[in-house]
């Protein structure tokens, strides 16, 4: 005879029916969450990173839409539009620094006026330098100096020698020359440069790194003997303020804009990148848009336009200040004004210059 069917077997057949349903449901939601670095076929991982790409940049022009909508609605309607995304970036977000130099400082605008590097800022006197090696010197070394000395007008080449620096500064000063600058190589390559201040100093040390000769340049420009314009950007604290003059002393004041030259020393991060451009006025030829079958009345005469280009000359480097030194070159008894240490380098956000 037949048994009655309990209840709880019937429900432990009812759960066994629904466990591959959940199975498949788990694996589905899996599918959805899993990266394109989690597949292992390579032609579906890259056909899945480009199906996420392309729906992100639609995403993105839909956004772009929706804005520039509201925008447009807001301008016909006389309302104020909504306010543009700023991105975050290190540069904005970067820790607040109290000598952060203000348009209002009196006492920086002070001190400008009785630092070393007034006299020839103020053109009471013309800036004369003279560039050196280390004693041990590759051919690298020699190169990149006549690239420095086809940039900075009125410096002059000295072989190093056996001299030691002390006496190289004391010779400076009997001949007038206004700074020093000592390119060091190491492992036959520029790596350091030291800016002499005279004849009172201050003593700067910089790292030299990414160094590109002019021969190394791509469609590089051959530069002329014009003085050129000197172009200084994100000095902003105390210290980027005095770093900054230091460079503006190598350079006369007076640029020769027929010639054409820029010479632009950006601070990004601390990190001081050199550009040396000459800028370029072309003219060209419109662009015509004529119908089918019928020809413009101007086609003979087209509208000529003037486009502006850089060209660069070169070299390229960029440079990190490592310290800055009371007076001329001292190791032993110097006072220095800022040294970088290791310690210093514990935020991403937190910039010296």
């Amino acid at each position: 005879m037949g048994r009655k069917r309990s209840n709880n077997e019937d429900e432990e057949r009812e759960n066994e029916e629904e466990k591959p349903i959940k199975k498949m449901k788990e694996n589905n939601e899996g599918r959805e969450s899993m990266r394109p670095s989690m597949i292992k076929n390579k032609e579906k991982r890259s056909a899945v990173h480009a199906k996420l790409k392309h729906q992100k940049k639609l995403d993105k022009r839909k956004k772009a839409k929706a804005r520039e909508a509201a925008e447009k609605k807001a301008l016909e309607l006389g309302e104020e539009p909504p306010p543009k995304m700023v991105p975050r970036t290190i540069e904005n977000t970067r820790e607040l620094d109290e000598t952060i130099c203000r348009p209002d400082d009196e006492e920086l605008f002070a001190g400008n006026d009785v630092d070393e590097f007034s006299a020839i800022l103020r053109k009471e006197r013309d800036p004369k330098i003279l560039i050196t090696t280390s004693r041990y010197n590759s051919t690298r070394g020699p190169a990149f100096i006549s690239d420095l000395i086809s940039v900075i007008p009125n410096a002059h080449y000295y072989k190093r020698g056996t001299y030691d620096l002390k006496k190289i500064v004391q010779y400076a000063n009997e001949k007038e020359f206004s700074s020093i600058i000592v390119v060091h190589t190491n492992r036959r390559e520029p790596d350091a440069l030291l800016i002499i201040g005279l004849p009172d100093g201050p003593t700067a040390h910089f790292k030299l790194s990414k160094l590109m000769l002019r021969k190394d340049i791509k469609n590089h420009g051959k530069p002329t003997s014009h003085k050129p314009e000197l172009v200084l950007t994100n000095f902003t604290t105390r210290l980027g303020h005095r770093v900054g003059r230091m460079i503006q002393s190598l350079f006369p004041q007076d640029p020769e804009f027929r010639g054409r030259r820029v010479v632009t020393f950006h601070n990004q991060r601390d990190f001081i990148f050199f550009r040396h451009h000459r800028y370029i006025f072309e003219t060209k030829e419109g662009k015509q848009t004529e119908s089918k079958g019928k020809k413009s009345k101007d086609a003979k005469n087209p509208q000529e336009r003037t486009i502006a280009r850089l060209q660069e000359c070169g070299p390229r480097f960029t440079l990190k200040l490592i310290s800055l030194q009371h007076g001329t070159f001292d190791t032993q008894g110097g006072e220095y004004e800022w040294v970088h240490k290791p310690e210093m380098d514990t935020s991403r956000r937190r910039f010296f210059l």
